[in-house]
């Protein structure tokens, strides 16, 4: 396992040639101290854990390491099949342009299909998200204030990883004084 920053592992999610519908993820306060901890999994694509932060409102820290080649049901059964409640999705800008174009013209295409058709928000959500050719989007169990408890499982499943990972996340932490207090 190879620790490295927040943003290089999602490029790795993004880079991922999977089924951008078949990603699952779950979050929450980390525990003890700053920040949030992340699992996001695919069956073929892997799970990944994250450990971040937001230094400032532009500038999130943090780091990460891919914890298991694949999903299996075991660790499956930590990650939401579905959520009425949360979802989440990554996104990668056009490559130029064109292909800008391209997706507002299709989006416009979807929202103007649900408008006149009776739909649910997460059959609209996964339209929009094939629209603007999101790599990975999925169900997602979120607890801003707390742990889900499923978070607190993966951490025990991925003991060893989560040891390494937040010792370099504290050192992260550390470094950037967001202990200090303004002098």
């Amino acid at each position: 396992m190879r620790v490295r920053e927040w943003d290089d592992i999602m490029e790795d999610v993004v880079d991922k040639n999977v089924d951008p519908e078949g990603w699952r993820a779950v979050a929450g306060d980390r525990d003890g101290g700053v920040g949030e901890d992340l699992y996001l999994g695919h069956p073929s694509g892997g799970v990944f854990h994250l450990k971040t932060y937001a230094k400032n409102p532009f500038d999130v820290r943090g780091v990460g390491a891919r914890v298991a080649r694949n999903l299996d049901d075991e660790i499956g059964s930590y990650l939401p099949e579905e959520s009425e409640t949360g979802r989440f999705a990554v996104q990668s800008p056009p490559d130029d342009e064109d292909e800008a174009k391209e997706q507002v013209t299709h989006l416009e295409e979807v929202i103007k299909a649900h408008q006149d058709a009776p739909t649910t928000p997460g059959d609209l959500f996964d339209d929009v998200m094939e629209a603007i050719d999101s790599p990975a989007f999925g169900p997602m169990e979120y607890d801003q204030y707390d742990r889900p408890d499923e978070l607190e499982d993966l951490s025990t499943t991925f003991e060893e990883a989560e040891d390494l990972l937040e010792t370099e996340f504290e050192e992260l932490v550390d470094d950037d004084g967001v202990g200090r207090a303004f002098q």
